[in-house]
């Protein structure tokens, strides 16, 4: 048992049991690689990565190669979803050094913690034009012991270009010389649209080739351009997206949830692991189209997988887990896949028609098993087998609800039960979105509860910072820009479903909390560490989406969105300074940058502001979270509240009423938003 086995994160105690002698980070192993003139070996992965687990069985548990590692470096495990900035740092050089990544990460430092080598996943013996592990190890340890210099040169210069890459910002745009009309156009917005347009897949949906991700903020940016320029093909190619997506082997056809990605562009085979942070930001955009279409469809949808959550990835105490993984019994998706014998065995008669639905055959339609998918849309499907539409989708609802009794004996995959601040805020956000639209008290239930786990226990002591993540009673590691960008969006959209304007009161003191500590020298883009931590061999800044929302576009949204609340002209400025920083690589690279496209076609658009004052405020609130009104600030209270403009001399007795502004220009009031639905 090595030093792991102390450590609370599921992915580290997953190899506390190798024969290496493995240290979690920290001063530990960084003392000792100094006291040993050592290099020291750090491999990054998560406690759902596939290629993770294969590595550790191929290598990490071998007794030969762990001497080996043993004798000559100081060797370190890092779980990315505890340490992402970590994995930023080390992900870029790697990146830099050979044009790739991936996990597991296995990168080669200085006892500096500088990095000189690295790369992804490397085989036991040589294979795919891959040298194996023990060859780059004993490489590796004779060019540290014989050219020295060189590989700290070279990893001074790597520590340099790193650097170098979080300097933008530095000189930001003057907006007193250009208006703001000039810098964020519809034109922009337009080839947006293309852009993205180009990369989607007109047959399967979704954008770009296999791997394919699910891409919820080209998805979202889709839904939102059609809605502001009534562009069809935009809403279709958004919503054929979506339904593929739901019909296939990716979405989790009798569980609910969705996994990361699929490995075909058809979104049959999937890496089986899911993603907390994938099923939120699917629920987000699954909660928008349906605002917008009134597709049930995507209210089904939403139940099954907010039900997934609740039923597997919820804690007693209402936070939400972080990952299941891919594999089961030490095979990849065996927990939901299926033999058509197994499914003969369980439904009988019934099961013709459900083979038939699901694509399950004799010989299988994914490595010699079935994974569950839907070839046609039901109405087609019940057509042509003579059976009504509605006889089909009962027949079905048995079969799932029987084949479910059954696979929940099986041996289930492991769970990362870790909670993770960002990532539950990312599913608060998405609860109340669904709320919103679907109307559901659960959703807001979960949404509530989830934000007062993380404020009773991942919020330090002095009652602003936040620890990043929690498990078995222990908070740690100081949080990330990400999870503050997140939380205070969370908040946001707490209060537009609850009308509770202390929820608003709280994202203003974290976002007050995030200038002081995060800002960078130029005062206008925040860096990824905050201030005064020094395990970071560079404090980086991170601006374009990957899995999940640039934080520092969602706090560009968030300071525009709470400059209006609160009438803070400077934050405005700042929001719209930091996403003219950012609007040509927008432009430019849309499906890199989704986030940042969304603003700024909010711009073009305008901000409607919405104040609801009377006695009746909640239910007239809610009433207006139904319409598809994407680019809104909604605030309410039961009579003037001083300090929230939109709040001030609104309330007349007797009355509730509607109040749509835009700038603090308002509208003759009305008593319900459907007298002037007509809102873009």
């Amino acid at each position: 048992m090595n030093r792991l086995a102390k450590e609370t994160s599921p992915y580290l105690l997953q190899h506390a049991h190798n024969p290496v002698d493995w240290y979690p980070w920290g001063e530990e192993a960084l003392q000792k690689a100094k006291a040993e003139d050592k290099p020291i070996l750090v491999s990054i992965g998560y406690a759902a990565c596939h290629w993770c687990h294969v590595m550790e069985r191929e290598s990490f548990e071998d007794e030969g190669t762990a001497r080996i590692m043993n004798e000559l470096f100081i060797n370190i495990k890092i779980d990315r979803e505890e340490r992402p900035d970590l994995d930023h740092i080390y992900m870029d050089a790697v990146q830099a050094m050979t044009g790739s990544g991936g996990w597991p990460l296995n990168v080669f430092l200085t006892p500096d913690k500088l990095p000189f080598y690295g790369g992804t996943y490397f085989p036991p013996v040589k294979a795919f034009n891959r040298p194996s592990w023990k060859e780059v190890l004993l490489a590796l340890s004779q060019a540290f012991n014989e050219r020295r210099e060189d590989l700290e040169t070279q990893a001074e210069n790597m520590r340099d270009h790193l650097t170098q890459a979080s300097r933008f910002g530095e000189k930001p745009i003057d907006l007193q010389l250009v208006p703001k009309e000039e810098l964020f156009t519809k034109e922009q917005c337009n080839t947006i649209f293309s852009n993205m347009m180009q990369q989607g897949d007109k047959e399967w949906g979704g954008f770009g080739h296999a791997p394919k991700f699910p891409g919820t903020f080209i998805i979202q940016y889709l839904l939102r351009y059609h809605h502001s320029f009534n562009e069809p093909q935009a809403l279709q190619q958004a919503l054929l997206s979506l339904d593929k997506m739901i019909q296939g082997g990716i979405y989790d056809q009798l569980g609910g949830g969705f996994a990361r990605y699929s490995t075909d562009a058809k979104w049959l085979a999937p890496h089986f692991e899911k993603m907390l942070y994938d099923n939120a930001l699917l629920v987000d955009v699954m909660s928008e189209a349906y605002s917008l279409t009134r597709n049930e469809l995507y209210a089904r949808t939403i139940a099954d997988t907010l039900g997934f959550v609740t039923r597997e990835m919820t804690d007693a105490g209402g936070g939400f887990y972080s990952a299941l993984d891919a594999d089961s019994e030490g095979v990849e998706g065996k927990f939901y896949t299926w033999s058509r014998e197994e499914i003969e065995a369980v439904l009988g008669p019934d099961a013709a028609l459900f083979c038939t639905f699901y694509d399950v055959t004799e010989e299988g339609n994914w490595e010699e098993t079935n994974i569950l998918w839907i070839t046609k849309r039901a109405a087609v499907f019940a057509a042509e087998n003579g059976i009504t539409e509605e006889a089909l989708e009962k027949s079905l609802a048995v079969s799932r609800e029987k084949l479910m009794a059954v696979r929940a004996k099986r041996v289930r995959p492991g769970l990362d039960d870790k909670i993770i601040l960002g990532w539950n805020a990312l599913m608060i956000h998405a609860c109340c979105r669904a709320y919103a639209a679907v109307g559901v008290e659960q959703y807001r239930e979960m949404a509530i509860n989830a934000m007062n786990f993380c404020l009773n226990n991942l919020q330090q002591i002095d009652k602003q910072s936040f620890f990043h993540t929690f498990k078995a009673g222990v908070a740690k590691y100081p949080a990330f820009l990400d999870d503050y960008a997140w939380l205070v969006r969370a908040l946001i959209a707490l209060q537009e479903v609850t009308g509770d304007a202390g929820w608003l009161e709280k994202a203003r003191g974290l976002t007050e909390y995030v200038i002081t500590n995060f800002s960078d020298e130029g005062g206008i883009y925040f860096y990824y560490t905050e201030a005064g931590q020094t395990d970071v061999i560079v404090r980086k800044k991170e601006v374009y989406d990957g899995a999940t929302p640039s934080g520092n576009a969602v706090m560009a949204s968030n300071l525009i969105y709470l400059s209006i609340v609160y009438d803070k002209k400077h934050w405005s400025e700042r929001g719209v300074a930091m996403l003219a920083g950012q609007s040509q690589m927008a432009v430019r690279y849309s499906t890199s940058f989704g986030v940042w496209a969304g603003l700024l076609l909010q711009l073009v658009n305008g901000t409607k502001e919405i104040a609801v004052v009377g006695n009746d405020y909640k239910s007239r609130m809610q009433d207006t979270n139904r319409h598809y009104i994407p680019f809104k600030v909604l605030v309410g209270s039961t009579t003037d509240i001083p300090g929230i403009p939109l709040l001030e001399q609104r309330e007349r007795p007797g009355e509730t009423l509607v109040y749509v502004c835009e700038d603090y220009h308002c509208i003759k009031p009305v008593n319900y938003i459907e007298e002037i639905i007509n809102l873009k």
